[in-house]
């Protein structure tokens, strides 16, 4: 099997490279769709309303507004029944590749609604090429194998049509995208670089298409290679002005670089196209949500307290008046069942819980505030499996800097608890290796305020080392509290700074910029004697803070190490 899908591996490093090498053309002018971007994306049907429906539809496909691109592949089925690629953009808007999510029982039943089986579908596609897309979709929603197997074949299957087809732009993206789901939502470097460089080749050739921008994005979103997709970082949120996606994605390039301010701008304008369409859609404006952690987390980096506290409290808020609107609405509702009500209230309340455990967990962790509004807020965990263990850690941190060791001994048992109990995630892979890191940073935060120092240190090394043996994710700390930052910050604390300032150093290879390892380094080094060092890294704190509040502790101490 090994050997197997090594050979598979090699096919498609080939094949991805004759596509890459093959011309595009780029004389046919691109349909635009106000607000989303252009696309050029001739297809069978007669009807020009149901052409542009889809393209529109294809567009959002591009930027992973998924429920809206279904939508408009929906509206293109209306105005032609028999449109198979409208059926195929919809069975693709089920596919969330990059994020390891399959709904395979919506894209079955989207297909299901152009004809019963794959053969009698085919029929329904009038050209070679659109078959060959039909055909590719099919083999996600077969039930063949596992899904491992048909995303590698899924990806074949979009390598021979990008190589059968070369002058069609969206093939080539399509299968850039693919090539990005291989690896099951855990990035495979050498691979993602591949569909970056597809990206580009496709950016080149239309640049207003979205998905170039953003494939090309998210082939290169991590410290060592971000710098080279800077330039679709600084298009995306020009292409699609009215994606709340495509402004937060440029932020995977600044927050790869430490660039605090242009993530700052890029997630205020994604809540403000997202909050924008919910009052559009006669929804409550709900301020939390992964556009709202990015932006929290940004606001920290750049020294504003105030900010992140205050958009974490609107999370808080929103998220209360969004379930009591959602309440009311299942009560208003008598098309839907009462069992259908109450599994959309129970999925609400899970989705809401979940955020303000990352919004929470951001704010205590980044302001280090122990007593503040964040530090007291009470979640209810119960329904969040695995996830509780992230508040968990919260928790025992706060109890650990409060001097409550009951309280912190209390939440290491249940953080381990937890992790004793979760069950193994498919969307995401590196679930259990992230429960490893915080069980062992909060047990080595707990043993040395036990007294037990050097095995402390010991555990938490071990969290440092499992995290350095772990894919590279993207965005904020997914540990929370990054172990290196964590290790160098005790290793100073007991007198260690040379060893403190080196894991501060590893801390920063990961997550550039980050204001707590700079600040840790800059006390490690000068600590360790070495001033004009220590003066470099407080003026890059300084760098950051250039907004920050007047009554910042860090910014108070940069500024008076400097002075001297």
């Amino acid at each position: 099997m090994k050997h197997a899908r090594s050979l598979l591996f090699c096919l498609l490093f080939a094949l991805s490279w004759t596509a890459l090498a093959t011309p595009v053309d780029a004389s046919r002018q691109p349909h635009v769709v106000a607000g989303l971007g252009s696309i050029d994306f001739p297809t069978s049907t007669r009807s020009q309303a149901a052409q542009a429906a889809f393209d529109r539809g294809t567009l959002l496909l591009h930027l992973f507004e998924y429920a809206n691109a279904a939508a408009a592949f929906r509206e293109a089925q209306r105005l032609d029944p028999g449109y198979a690629m409208a059926y195929w953009g919809e069975a693709m808007s089920y596919n969330h590749g990059i994020w390891n999510q399959l709904d395979e029982t919506a894209g079955r039943a989207a297909l299901a609604r152009l004809a019963a089986t794959p053969a009698d579908r085919a029929a329904k596609a009038p050209t070679a090429r659109e078959r060959a897309y039909l055909a590719a979709v099919e083999i996600l929603y077969s039930g063949k194998g596992s899904k491992v197997q048909r995303d590698a074949d899924y990806s074949a299957a979009m390598q021979k049509l990008a190589v059968d087809f070369p002058q069609d732009n969206n093939a080539q993206l399509f299968h850039a995208l693919a090539l990005m789901g291989l690896s099951e939502g855990v990035r495979d470097i050498p691979v993602y670089l591949r569909a970056a460089a597809i990206a580009e080749r496709s950016y080149r050739v239309n640049p207003d298409n979205p998905g170039a921008a953003h494939y090309w994005i998210h082939g290169m979103d991590e410290p060592v290679h971000a710098a080279g997709a800077l330039e679709a970082a600084r298009a995306l949120s020009k292409i699609a002005p009215d994606a709340g996606h495509a402004q937060h994605m440029t932020s995977h390039i600044f927050i790869a670089l430490g660039m605090w301010d242009d993530l700052v701008t890029a997630n205020e304008n994604a809540m403000r196209v997202v909050l924008a369409q919910q009052r559009a859609q006669g929804k409550p404006a709900v301020a939390c949500g992964h556009y709202q952690y990015w932006l929290v987390y940004g606001y920290y980096q750049q020294g504003r307290r105030h900010a992140g506290d205050q958009a974490t409290q609107a999370c808080v808020d929103s998220a209360a008046s969004a379930l009591a609107w959602h309440a009311a609405q299942a009560k208003t509702d008598a098309s839907s069942s009462e069992h259908a009500h109450g599994a959309d209230m129970a999925a609400t309340a899970v989705r809401m819980h979940a955020m303000l455990v990352d919004q929470r967990a951001t704010s205590v962790i980044e302001s280090e505030d122990w007593n503040g509004p964040a530090a007291h807020m009470a979640i209810d965990t119960s329904d969040l499996g695995a996830k509780a263990a992230w508040n968990q850690f919260v928790d025992g941190y706060i109890a650990v800097k409060r001097g409550d060791l009951a309280s912190a001994h209390a939440a290491l048992a249940g953080l381990a608890s937890t992790r004793r109990e979760a069950l193994p995630d498919p969307t995401f892979l590196q679930q259990a290796g992230y429960l490893a890191v915080l069980e062992d940073d909060l047990r080595g935060l707990v043993e040395i305020s036990d007294g037990n120092t050097a095995d402390g240190l010991r555990s938490i090394r071990q969290a440092a080392d499992r995290y350095d043996a772990m894919a590279a994710d993207f965005g904020p700390p997914v540990p929370i509290k990054p172990p290196h930052e964590l290790l160098g910050e005790q290793l100073l604390a007991q007198g260690q700074a040379a060893a403190a300032a080196r894991e501060f150093t590893v801390a920063l290879q990961r997550a550039p910029g980050r204001a707590l390892s700079l600040l840790g380094l800059a006390r490690a080094q000068a600590a360790s004697g070495k001033a004009e060092e220590a003066r470099a890294s407080y003026r890059k704190l300084l760098d950051n803070f250039h907004a920050a509040d007047a009554d910042l502790p860090a910014l108070a101490e940069a500024r008076a190490y400097l002075s001297h």
